[in-house]
């Protein structure tokens, strides 16, 4: 089986890859850089066939499909930087990766009747509330322009293939690239306290424990909406923060702000980014493990 993986240079899309190729899949991973530029070694190096993509460009990822004809593709490859995406002269560029480059990659797949992988995000709900988001719920309504980017992606996909999954995730962490858990061990190597809001509510995401069920769905036609993060509890970034310190043995102080006090991002942040994963059982797809393991295998992989 031949597997297509987008945005190889990021946190999923290395795990993916290194996944792929642990089970013997023919993988084929592409990012935008001439070569490829993120952590290495992959699994087996020897094994990924390595592909410079532009997914903006129609005629060059129609090709690339075309001469590969993956069974699969699994669309990691975005613009995820929340806070610059609102910048005026970002958004146009936003919306050609997480609008056009999505529509291009769901015709390509059209067209060689290939199943496709968007991962989307809990920004794509108006971030309020207490009640975990469901997959299937339609009232969207993105607080940001990420967000709505993010959201014009599902659409591209939804209204142009039949074989899809739409995969949304939250406080992603992987080896990979920048995440939370670095930032905050990066602050307490010169701070002896730390200012974490304890309003904003979620579960993290281990990068390494969703790109096992994402070789598991490229397997399957249980198509649709998933949400997909650990298991083990809501928390707040406090929360979060707490138990990276206390598993890393660090001592640094941390106090719980609410986000009006810590001050306010360019981008607005959803209060409520709790997801419901119950379909992902439902759907015979085995549940990632809990936060708190997976922040412990994290600590010792870095």
């Amino acid at each position: 089986m031949k597997i297509f993986v987008t945005g190889v240079g990021g946190q999923l899309g290395y795990d993916t890859v290194n996944e792929l190729t642990k089970r013997g899949f023919s993988v084929y991973a592409s990012d935008i850089a001439a070569e490829y530029s993120g952590a290495n070694p992959f699994t087996f190096p020897e094994k990924v066939n390595y592909i410079s993509l532009d997914i903006t460009d129609k005629a060059k990822v129609k090709a690339v499909f075309d001469k590969y004809s993956p069974d699969t593709v699994i669309h990691c490859a975005a613009w995820t930087n929340v806070d610059g995406a609102e910048d005026a002269e970002n958004r146009e560029k936003v919306f050609a990766i997480n609008e056009g480059g999505t529509k291009n990659i769901a015709l390509a797949c059209k067209d060689i009747d290939a199943k496709m992988i968007y991962i989307s995000t809990d920004y794509v709900f108006n971030g309020e509330g207490e009640k975990p988001w469901e997959p299937d719920n339609t009232q969207y309504a993105p607080l940001n322009v990420y967000g709505e980017s993010k959201l014009a992606g599902e659409m591209a996909v939804r209204d142009n293939l039949d074989k899809f999954f739409i995969v949304r995730i939250a406080w992603v962490f992987g080896k990979n690239g920048k995440n939370f858990i670095k930032t905050m061990l990066n602050v307490a190597k010169n701070h002896d306290e730390v200012r974490v809001v304890n309003d904003q509510i979620g579960t993290p995401t281990y990068t390494y424990d969703l790109a096992r069920l994402l070789a598991d769905m490229s397997q399957s036609e249980k198509y649709g909406y998933y949400h997909a993060t650990n298991e083990g509890g809501f928390i707040s970034w406090y929360d979060f923060t707490k138990e990276i310190y206390a598993q890393a043995g660090l001592s640094t102080k941390v106090i719980p702000v609410t986000t009006a006090e810590y001050g306010i991002s360019k981008a607005k942040r959803p209060f409520n980014s709790r997801l419901d994963k119950s379909k992902l059982v439902q759907n015979g797809f085995e549940p990632l493990p809990s936060w708190q393991d997976a922040l412990s295998r994290y600590l010792k992989e870095i």
